[in-house]
């Protein structure tokens, strides 16, 4: 897959992940509270912006944790929450999510520095 197509599609899997998180969580219809709007605002940048480019793997496991403190826990909450959702209403996007978590994280200093 092309570089602008994994990034992509990571970025539309945080987005429904936030979004089902946002709906079920602050009860929004159609929209983002804007305290999620922030959060994925912040996710998308930090996607944009990885050292590690398409050959990233699930942020989870790599060695650079680019994500602030209170951020990472913030999207950490999100995932747990819309994780288990996202098989029955984004199926594709979950599979493709898990297979990238099967691959091996990429090495420390093996990226350009865009950050």
């Amino acid at each position: 897959m092309s570089k602008t197509g994994r990034i992509e599609r990571e970025k539309d899997c945080i987005t429904k992940m936030v979004e089902i998180y946002c709906e079920g969580v602050h009860g929004t219809r159609g929209g983002l509270c804007d305290g999620c709007r922030e959060l994925l605002d912040y996710a998308v940048q930090r996607i944009d912006r990885c050292v590690f480019g398409a050959k990233k793997g699930a942020c989870a496991k790599c060695a650079i944790h680019c994500f602030k403190k209170d951020r990472r826990e913030s999207i950490k909450e999100v995932m747990r929450y819309a994780g288990p959702r996202m098989t029955y209403r984004h199926p594709v996007l979950s599979v493709m999510h898990f297979i990238d978590g099967l691959k091996k994280p990429a090495p420390p200093g093996g990226g350009s520095s865009r950050l």
